[in-house]
């Protein structure tokens, strides 16, 4: 691993009492962790977050899913329908500056720790739940996955070819997305907080969220008075070209080039040009303007396509890009993890974990001072009830024993 990481301490100190499973409300939670808090996830005794995958009587041959959004924390187990393990929580509720669940709708108030309860307890709990519908939506007990959220949200609606069907974006926007909204705002939250000493309630819906990583396509909404549309690898509404995806050597399924000339720089064409071997066109009146060569889209491309698929990808977007051109290789995960200027830079970086095997992860991409958060290992289930009880709420090996007789640990 790279020694270009730190551990910040941002949020040194700050409590978060994490009630959430599968990503939304992990996403979330994970970045508190890599800031600093002191994130404990609250688990079921028996196979704790589903996200873990485990399975009866088997050993958890799928643990990757959990890694990636679970960094970072400590994890307790608590049995939240026993008397003592919820009153456990609510212990624990006094003594956190955040509360966290996404839970399907009206579960956490059927377990007893709605918003009113936490507050009664602790006044100045910053209590954030995570939904897939606000109050309000017709759908608000609905439940939502990602994909849900993201149909609903509109991000379907706008990907994929102008004359096909909505498609789903290959990225969970809709669960990882939530949560990092909904993590900026607790920020803010505890800021106020150190004036006031208020806590607050925090309610996030993941359609409401997609919305808001749509603003684009609702200005062109606002622009044309008509649906955003979908435009394969173009951009509906920018009418430029050349701009898309190119074909490259070796003809691979990810060996293309995204080449983009802007508008508001007409050097961009006469650049390409000299890139691609055909200084012959320029000052070509057929395709002067912008609006020329929208004209003629097909020839255009064809032009760009006929040097690129002698290129590979990368020296395509070298020699585009140090032409001054915008450009960019399309990068899969396998050359994106063989990239080990992310690990030498420690954007990559290796999870040891003591049940699995090293597992090399994303980690928090914001350097500060030049450096970003270490990433350390998910805990495996129930891994510091001791521990946590014990700097939490004070409890000794007898008291957390007894706690495990009962069943409510």
């Amino acid at each position: 691993m790279s020694d270009n990481v730190a551990d910040f301490t941002f949020l040194q100190g700050v409590k978060v009492l994490d009630l959430t499973q599968f990503e939304a409300g992990p996403s979330c939670t994970e970045a508190l962790a890599w800031l600093g808090a002191d994130v404990v996830k609250i688990e079921n005794p028996k196979m704790g977050d589903p996200g873990r995958r485990l399975r009866p009587g088997q050993p958890d041959n799928d643990p990757y899913y959990f890694h990636v959004f679970n960094a970072n924390k400590r994890s307790i187990t608590a049995n939240l329908k026993s008397p003592k393990g919820l009153a456990m929580i609510k212990d624990m509720i006094r003594q956190a500056d955040v509360m966290i669940e996404n839970f399907a709708p009206g579960v956490i108030e059927r377990l007893g720790l709605s918003y009113e309860v936490a507050k009664e307890i602790n006044p100045g709990i910053i209590y954030a739940q995570v939904k897939g519908f606000g109050e309000g939506s017709p759908f608000e007990k609905n439940l939502a996955f990602d994909m849900i959220a993201q149909a609903c949200g509109g991000t379907f609606s706008v990907t994929g070819d102008a004359n096909g069907p909505p498609t789903r974006p290959g990225i969970s926007l809709g669960d990882t997305g939530t949560g990092m909204l909904m993590a900026i705002t607790i920020l803010g939250a505890l800021y106020k907080r150190r004036e006031t000493g208020e806590g607050h309630r925090l309610q996030v819906a993941m359609q409401d969220a997609i919305m808001h990583y749509m603003r684009i396509n609702f200005a062109t909404q606002g622009l044309t008075g008509k649906a955003a549309q979908r435009g394969g690898s173009k951009v509906p509404g920018i009418n430029n070209a050349p701009m898309g995806l190119y074909p490259c050597a070796p003809g691979g399924p990810n060996d293309y080039v995204y080449i983009m000339t802007s508008r508001a720089n007409p050097e961009h064409w006469d650049r390409l040009l000299k890139v691609v071997g055909r200084e012959e066109l320029i000052g070509d009146k057929r395709y002067a303007t912008p609006a020329d060569r929208v004209a003629r889209e097909a020839e255009v491309d064809e032009v760009i396509s006929a040097w690129t698929r002698t290129r590979n990808k990368i020296d395509a977007m070298h020699a585009v890009g140090e032409a001054g051109i915008p450009a960019g290789a399309v990068l899969d995960t396998d050359e994106l993890n063989a990239d080990t200027s992310f690990e030498t830079r420690g954007i990559m970086q290796t999870m040891v974990h003591p049940v699995h095997r090293p597992f090399k992860m994303p980690a928090w991409p914001v350097r500060v001072d030049g450096k970003p958060t270490r990433v350390k290992a998910s805990p495996m289930l129930g891994e510091h009830t001791n521990q946590v009880l014990s700097d939490w709420l004070g409890l000794n090996e007898a008291a957390v024993a007894a706690l495990k007789a009962d069943g409510a640990v």
